[in-house]
């Protein structure tokens, strides 16, 4: 009758085309293991190595390199585990428990040439294992979903919520507008401001004429002498008396052209 691991599916975790495997002496203590004490110049076979999953089990597969055929196979339930040790000495060498299909079991040295596969060969393991252990914990939790606290999202008695939905708040920034259109210039570094152009012609005091002036330059038409110069303060005259002048002209006649 097949077993139930015999219909899951096989996957490939890691495969080495170079592996050599060591006949070890029995352990005669607790002591750690050490390379050192094999036959390493005198592998006691040499082949391919496949390491496989089928379901939550790994399988290191020792394979014929041409043929294929199996010469040994080691299942490994858990990592690390009796079932694949580390030496003490070295990181290319492992000790592999193998199983035949009766359940017999022997312990064999395994190594590889290059330190990179070594290195492989122990992520890969690794691997497997951390995803074992995620599987576990997510059939516990759909097992007991009780067991896990829960958060409650839901709204208590009395309490509310506002959404604003479509309204954006923007900040009104007044910019200072100047008349005629131009920005105002800063002060200079004195801190006093000189006055426009236009104002310096248009504050000039201008004086009213009053009728001394008037007078003074009527006067000047009068006079024939032009370096005569109008007093300063003349006398206020009446209007019969400022025209009076011009009734008796005294420029000699042709000197306006009238004969």
């Amino acid at each position: 009758m097949a077993t139930e691991g015999q219909f899951e599916y096989e996957s490939v975790l890691c495969v080495k085309p170079e592996v050599n495997v060591y006949r070890i002496p029995p352990r005669s203590s607790n002591r750690a293991i050490r390379a050192a004490d094999w036959k390493l110049d005198a592998p006691d076979w040499s082949g391919r190595m496949r390491v496989v999953a089928r379901g939550k089990v790994a399988y290191v597969k020792l394979e014929d390199k041409i043929s294929g055929e199996l010469f040994a196979q080691a299942p490994v339930d858990e990592y690390p585990g009796i079932a694949v040790e580390t030496v003490s000495d070295s990181s290319r060498y492992f000790v592999l428990r193998i199983q035949d299909d009766n359940g017999r079991s022997a312990f064999i040295g395994i190594g590889f040439g290059d330190r990179g596969d070594a290195f492989d060969f122990n992520v890969a393991l690794q691997d497997h294992f951390k995803w074992v252990k995620q599987e576990n914990e997510f059939s516990k939790q759909a097992q007991a979903p009780d067991s896990a606290p829960k958060l409650d999202l839901g709204f208590k008695e009395g309490q509310t919520i506002t959404l604003n939905i479509g309204q954006s708040k923007k900040k009104d920034r007044t910019r200072p507008q100047s008349s005629g259109g131009l920005g105002l210039l800063p002060p200079p570094p004195g801190g006093r401001l000189a006055p426009p152009p236009s104002s310096r012609s248009n504050n000039h005091n201008t004086q009213p004429s009053v009728g001394g002036n008037d007078t003074g330059c009527l006067l000047d038409l009068d006079s024939s002498n032009s370096n005569l110069v109008a007093p300063s303060n003349p006398p206020v005259m009446t209007g019969s008396d400022l025209w009076g002048d011009f009734d008796s002209p005294k420029w000699p006649d042709g000197a306006l052209g009238v004969e």
